[in-house]
């Protein structure tokens, strides 16, 4: 699949790090360095913009890495970029860690998946199909 890309970063495109990789790396595009107190938040740019087309979307998901390394996560997890959206990709980072940490210029902050999904058209009906599980909630199919 072809996907027109902006860059205004000074940082290499998102790419695959492997043949079997299902997600990009986006970098941090910053002038300086961000400190992120413990359960602080920041919005960090990436200066790439993308042009999707109808039927994809990117979801943005955090990094093991970061993750355990630092205690970094993306808060709205995963993060949708819709095919109509035009804006410079931005990642809501939390520091989840009890120290206090440093995000530089540069630094793999997320992934991004590029994923097709389904357009779903309701139909309104009065009951639904019967199933073993039936209303079970969480934890109602068993332990094992």
């Amino acid at each position: 699949m072809e996907i027109r890309i902006v860059n205004l970063s000074h940082h290499p495109m998102p790419a695959y790090e492997t043949i079997h990789s299902a997600g990009m790396d986006l970098r941090a595009y910053l002038e300086k360095p961000i400190t992120l107190n413990p359960l602080e938040r920041a919005l960090v740019p990436t200066g790439i913009f993308i042009e999707l087309p109808d039927g994809v979307e990117a979801q943005v998901r955090p990094r093991s890495g970061m993750a355990i390394k630092k205690g970094i996560t993306v808060l709205n997890s995963p993060g949708t970029i819709d095919s109509d959206y035009r804006g410079e990709i931005k990642v809501i980072i939390i520091n989840l860690s009890n120290n206090q940490v440093e995000i530089f210029d540069g630094e793999r902050i997320a992934q991004m998946i590029i994923a097709r999904h389904e357009k779903a058209q309701w139909i309104e009906v009065n009951d639904l199909s019967k199933t073993k599980r039936g209303a079970g909630g969480f934890g109602h199919t068993g332990s094992h």
